[in-house]
C-alpha cells in the first residue's frame, strides 16, 4: 500500500484456530490480499487487520472461510471456558485411567482385559478426541496441515492397529498377555489402546490449560473494563434522572455521591470531595477536587456530594483508552514469537515426512511391520509441539495483564526487546522527578504567619501557580484569609492589593523596587539563598516596607531518590534532563542522587541530546510527561510516559504509567525484562523436549 491510500484498521475474532500453524496459515492467507497487513494472535484467537479503505471486511471474513476457519468483527466479551472441553477431559481421564492401568501391569490383565480396554478406549478415541479429527479434517480439505493434524493421525493409528491386533491378528486370543518393557520394541499381538487414549487425554489436558491461560491473562483487560460504572444520576433541568451508563452524553451534568464510582472522566462544576483513585492509579491517598478540577471515570468518590460536566465517555475515556492500549498489546508479537510462528508453520509437514520416512526405513532395513509402525506412531506423537505455539503469546498475555494492574501499559511487544538492551535512562525533571506543582519550602520574615496571612489574601485572587501555591500554604498555616481589596495583578512581576486596611506588594524584586521599597541586607541574602538552591524567591512588602521572602519551588516526589537508586542498581545510568535553569536542575538532581545533568535544553534540544547518547552507543530510554518531551519520547529506543502528562507524550512514548512516582518507571523495566526470560525460558524447552524425544 503507498502513503497516499487510504487505509483502515480492523480486528477479527477468529474461531477454529487449535494451535500457532492454524494462526499463521490465516495471516499469510490476508496478507496476500492487496494492500492488508495482518496480524493473526492464536492466544488471542484475534486478527488485527490493515486494510485499503476500497476493501470490505466481508472480504476479509470470506478469506477467512476459505482456509477453514470461520471470523466475525471483534466485539469485547467476557471468556468463558468452553463447557464441552472440560467434559471431553473429565471423560477422557475417567476412561483412560483403568486402560492405562491394566495395559502396564501385566498382573491385572485379566482373560478378557483387551476387549474391556476397547470398549473403554472407543469412546475416548472417538468422542474425547473429536477436536482434534475435526480440525484435522477441515485442514485437509484445503489441503493444510496444522499440530491437529499430528494428533488425529498418531491417535487413529494407534486406534487401528489395535482393532486390526484384535480382530484380525492374535492379540484378542482369551488370556492374552501384553508384557510391559521400557526399551521392548513390541511384538505382533501388542496394541496400542493406552497411548490412543493417554495421548488424547493428555492433550485434551493441555488445550484445557491453554484454554485457562487465556482466559487468565485477559484477565486484567476485563477487571479494567469492569472498574466503570453501570448506571448514573444525571441532572435534567433540577431533577435528577437514573440512567445506564450507555445513555450519558459529553456536556450532560451529572451527581456522584459519597460511595459513588465516577460515572465518566469530566470536571467538577459544583462541590468538593476526595477521589480515591487506587484501583486506577495504585495511588493509595485520595486526591482532593473541587470546582474546576478534573476527575476520571470509575475513581471512588469518598468524600462529599460532586456535581461533574461530562468531558469524554464510551470509548475516549481514560480507562477505555488504558483497555484498548492494553488489548493492544496483547494482540501483538514479539520478535522471539514471530520466529516461533515461522517454525511451526513448517513443523507440521516435517514431522509428516520424518514419520513416513522413519516407517520406511524401518521395513527397507527389514525390520518387524509392527516395530516400524511403533517408531512411525511415536515420531508423530513426541512432535505435537503446542508449547511452541503458546510460549510467547501466554506470556506476553499475562505479562502485559499483570503490567495493567501495576498500572504499567505496555503498547506493544516490541518493547521486551528494548528494555532487555537499555543502559540509560533520561529523566525529565518537572512532572516526572518533581511533583510538577510549586509548593512553599520557606518564609523568612520576623513574623511569618501574619506575612503569609497578607501574601495568602492577595494571591487568592491571582490563578498564577506560584500564587496558588502561596494561597493553599496560607490556607493551610492560617486558615481563613481576610478578604482583598483593590487587587491588581501586574503579568510578569506579581500582584498588589488591600488586606486589612494594609496595602501589600508581592512579586519579583523589580515589583518591589518599582513600588520604592528599600531591601534590607538579610532580605537580600534570603533571596540569592533561594536563587541558588533553583528556587524561585517572592518579596512581600507592607505599607511600603518589606516584611518577607516566600521561597517557592517545585518538590520532589517522595518516591524519586529511591527509584533512582532502584534504576542503578538495574544497571542504568541516569541523566536528569530539564527545560529548566541549571541551578534549579542541579538542586534536584543532587537531592535525588543523579550527577549527570542537562539543563536550559528546548525540545528540540532534548530530542539531539537523546541522539547524541545513542551515537555514543548507549540504547537509551527516555522518561517524561509533557508536549515538549514527545520528540525525545520517539526518538528514544525505549519511550516512557507518565500517565499524568500530556496526550501526546503518551502517543510517542511506548510504555505508559498509570501511576505517577517514579518507582512506576522501576516496574516498567522489571516487567517486560521478566516476561522476555519467561518467553525465552517457554521457547527453549518447547524446542528441548521435541528434540530430545
Amino acid at each position: 500500500m503507498t502513503a497516499t491510500e487510504a487505509s483502515t484498521s480492523v480486528e477479527l475474532s477468529i474461531a477454529g484456530m487449535t494451535c500457532a500453524s492454524c494462526a499463521a496459515r490465516i495471516e499469510k492467507k490476508l496478507n496476500k490480499l492487496d494492500g492488508v497487513s495482518a496480524t493473526v494472535n492464536y492466544a488471542t484467537e484475534k486478527a488485527h487487520i490493515v486494510l485499503p479503505v476500497t476493501l470490505s471486511v466481508a472480504e476479509l471474513i470470506g478469506t477467512v472461510e476459505r482456509v477453514g476457519y470461520t471470523a466475525t468483527l471483534h466485539e469485547p466479551e467476557r471468556r468463558l471456558q468452553p463447557p464441552s472441553l472440560l467434559r471431553r477431559l473429565l471423560v477422557s481421564t475417567a476412561l483412560t485411567v483403568p486402560v492405562l492401568v491394566v495395559s502396564m501391569a501385566p498382573p491385572l490383565q485379566f482373560r478378557y482385559w483387551q476387549w474391556v480396554a476397547l470398549m473403554l478406549a472407543t469412546p475416548v478415541v472417538l468422542w474425547c478426541a473429536w477436536p482434534f479429527h475435526r480440525a484435522a479434517w477441515a485442514n485437509l480439505r484445503h489441503r493444510a496441515t496444522t499440530m491437529d493434524t499430528l494428533v488425529s493421525l498418531g491417535v487413529l493409528a494407534a486406534f487401528a492397529w489395535s482393532l486390526w491386533a484384535l480382530f484380525l491378528g492374535e492379540a484378542g486370543r482369551p488370556g492374552m498377555r501384553m508384557q510391559f518393557a521400557l526399551l521392548a520394541n513390541g511384538s505382533a499381538d501388542d496394541i496400542y489402546l493406552e497411548v490412543a487414549t493417554a495421548v488424547t487425554t493428555f492433550l485434551l489436558a493441555g488445550r484445557y490449560a491453554e484454554e485457562r491461560a487465556k482466559s487468565r491473562s485477559g484477565a486484567a483487560l476485563r477487571a479494567l473494563l469492569d472498574l466503570g460504572a453501570k448506571d448514573v444520576s444525571v441532572l435534567r433541568g433540577e431533577h435528577e434522572v437514573r440512567v445506564p451508563i450507555g445513555e450519558l452524553a459529553v456536556g450532560d451534568r451529572f451527581i456522584v455521591r459519597p460511595g459513588e464510582k465516577v460515572a465518566t472522566d469530566g470536571v467538577v462544576l459544583e462541590g468538593s470531595s476526595a477521589i480515591d483513585a487506587s484501583l486506577m492509579t495504585g495511588e493509595a491517598v485520595p486526591a482532593e477536587v473541587g470546582p474546576g478540577n478534573h476527575v476520571v471515570g470509575a475513581t471512588m468518590n469518598v468524600g462529599g456530594r460532586l456535581v461533574v460536566a461530562a468531558t469524554q465517555i464510551g470509548a475516549d475515556t481514560q480507562l477505555a483508552q488504558l483497555a484498548r492500549l492494553v488489548e493492544q498489546a496483547q494482540s501483538g508479537k514479539a520478535a522471539v514469537q514471530r520466529l516461533a510462528d515461522r517454525v511451526s508453520a513448517i513443523f507440521v509437514p516435517v514431522v509428516l515426512l520424518l514419520s513416513s520416512a522413519t516407517l520406511a526405513g524401518w521395513l527397507a532395513a527389514g525390520g518387524p511391520a509392527h516395530s516400524a509402525f511403533t517408531a512411525a506412531v511415536a515420531v508423530l506423537i513426541v512432535a505435537c509441539p503446542c508449547a511452541l505455539g503458546l510460549a510467547t503469546p501466554t506470556a506476553l498475555m499475562v505479562g502485559t495483564g499483570r503490567g495493567a494492574q501495576l498500572g504499567i501499559v505496555i503498547k506493544g511487544p516490541e518493547v521486551l526487546e528494548h528494555t532487555r538492551r537499555i543502559d540509560t535512562i533520561v529523566l525529565d525533571k518537572t512532572g516526572t522527578v518533581t511533583t510538577g506543582r510549586m509548593k512553599v519550602h520557606d518564609i523568612v520574615a520576623a513574623d511569618p504567619d501574619a506575612a503569609l496571612r497578607l501574601a495568602g489574601a492577595v494571591e487568592t485572587a491571582s490563578e498564577h501557580p506560584i500564587a496558588a501555591a502561596i494561597a493553599a500554604a496560607a490556607l493551610d498555616r492560617v486558615g481563613t484569609l481576610p478578604t482583598v481589596a483593590q487587587f491588581r495583578s501586574i503579568p510578569g512581576l506579581g500582584a498588589t492589593g488591600l488586606v486589612d486596611g494594609h496595602e501589600v506588594v508581592i512579586g519579583r524584586r523589580a515589583l518591589i523596587e518599582r513600588h520604592g521599597v528599600p531591601m534590607h541586607a538579610d532580605i537580600i541574602a534570603a533571596f540569592n539563598a533561594a536563587a541558588d538552591a533553583g528556587r524561585t524567591a517572592v518579596l512581600v512588602a507592607s505599607d511600603g516596607r518589606l516584611c518577607a521572602v516566600i521561597v517557592v519551588g517545585d518538590a520532589v516526589k517522595p518516591s524519586s531518590a529511591g527509584a533512582v537508586r532502584a534504576l542503578r542498581g538495574l544497571g542504568l545510568h541516569p541523566v536528569l534532563l530539564t527545560g529548566d535553569n541549571q541551578r534549579a536542575a542541579a538542586s534536584i538532581a543532587q537531592e535525588v542522587g543523579i550527577d549527570d545533568v542537562v539543563a536550559e535544553v528546548l525540545p528540540a534540544d532534548k530530542a539531539a541530546h537523546i541522539t547524541a547518547l545513542q551515537d555514543k552507543a548507549h540504547i537509551v530510554a527516555m522518561v517524561g510527561d509533557g508536549v515538549n518531551d514527545a520528540a525525545a519520547l520517539a526518538g528514544a529506543d525505549l519511550g516512557i510516559a507518565m500517565g499524568s502528562g500530556t496526550d501526546v507524550a503518551i502517543e510517542a512514548s511506548d510504555l505508559t504509567l498509570v501511576r505517577h512516582d517514579l518507582f512506576a518507571v522501576v516496574d516498567a523495566i522489571r516487567l517486560p525484562r521478566a516476561t522476555l526470560r519467561t518467553i525465552k525460558l517457554n521457547l527453549f524447552w518447547a524446542f528441548a523436549y521435541n528434540v530430545a524425544a
